[in-house]
């Protein structure tokens, strides 16, 4: 059904492509039956693929990635595709509007996409408002797990930014099941500056010293980029093992340009797809190799084919995450992956 819908959605901005699935995604899921037809067609369950992941239990290993519902829209609509969970966000405390269009673009020669977007969302009270409205439907799967990505806004500085992740941590805490501290995305003036020592120990020791409500706390995640040095992957291994996060995602997207042979490769952003597939699956070996698996790795970046997130679970990942591939390969990927998983 995909790779009939693919082509022509291929024609048109992908942005605007976006937006239009978001749309006719969430009314045939309105429609009577629609919701139940989805799932059946999209969805494979089977209690062997359950899976406990920092005191979570997970229904299956493969989640949607942050960046694809950034404003907690498509929840609902992600999970009746199959995925065992679903981050919302990059969500900052104030809405913003992102970077200039057009700020999206496909690479096709390559199954990449370069995207600047620059944390466009609707801000942390609408997106906490909706997530809790999910929960409380009764549409609501209680068997997914939903994960909040939190960053700063554009216009705090580096010096402030705790304050933002605070905020966003408070807002969300009773409606999120795991937070993801965004320091790794590109498309954000001097953020990734915060993946320094220093800093980011601020932040990850402030949120740990918050992260108690009612004897709750939320397991909390560092999301790092791929083109981070050994030397700054043991800095990694150092400050989760003093801070007591829960573990780390790798990888976001990356700055590099190599190897690519499309049209618009020299776009600036954040490169995600097949070219980070060999980089992220590195990243994590060298993280679980490195910490002697002693905390958990969300693997994530240019798997486009069940054998790819075989590799990174192989490789010392716990659970996997998609958006690129998903984009190229349609929601079958989902439960072909699944499918995988019980057969090795």
């Amino acid at each position: 059904m995909y790779s009939l819908l693919k082509p022509l959605l291929f024609q048109f901005d992908p942005e605007n492509v976006h937006y239009f699935v978001v749309r006719n995604l969430k009314r045939f899921n309105r429609f009577p039956g629609g919701a139940a037809l989805s799932s059946s067609i999209w969805s494979f369950n089977d209690p062997k693929l359950e899976k406990e992941v920092f005191g979570l239990k997970f229904k299956n290993p493969v989640g949607l990635a942050a960046g694809f519902d950034k404003n907690a829209e498509m929840i609902g609509e992600m999970a009746n595709l199959g995925f065992g969970f679903v981050e919302v966000g990059t969500v900052t405390p104030l809405p913003q509007p992102g970077n200039d269009k057009p700020r999206m673009f496909r690479l096709p020669a390559d199954a990449a996409l370069i995207n600047r977007m620059g944390f466009n969302n609707q801000g942390v009270d609408v997106v906490a408002e909706r997530i809790k409205a999910y929960r409380e439907s009764k549409h609501n799967d209680a068997g997914l797990i939903i994960g909040g990505n939190i960053g700063k806004n554009k216009v705090t500085p580096n010096e402030d930014a705790v304050s933002d992740y605070i905020k966003c941590f408070d807002r969300l805490f009773d409606v999120v099941d795991y937070f993801v501290v965004n320091v790794s995305s590109p498309n954000t003036p001097n953020l990734r500056a915060l993946q320094e020592k220093e800093p980011l120990k601020h932040i990850l020791n402030t949120l740990q010293q918050r992260n108690s409500k009612n004897n709750i706390s939320r397991p909390i995640l560092l999301k790092i980029a791929p083109d981070l040095t050994d030397d700054q992957l043991n800095d990694i291994v150092e400050i989760v093992q003093e801070t007591g996060i829960a573990g780390v995602i790798a990888t976001n997207t990356t700055i590099s340009r190599e190897g690519l042979t499309s049209e618009h490769k020299a776009e600036m952003g954040g490169l995600s797809g097949k070219p980070l597939t060999q980089r992220s699956t590195e990243v994590i070996r060298y993280l679980s190799q490195k910490s002697n698996r002693s905390f958990p790795i969300i693997g994530v970046g240019g798997i486009h084919s069940a054998d790819e997130a075989i590799e990174k679970l192989n490789a010392g990942a716990s659970l996997v995450q998609l958006y690129t591939g998903f984009i190229y390969e349609g929601p079958g990927l989902i439960s072909r992956i699944n499918k995988k998983i019980l057969s090795v």
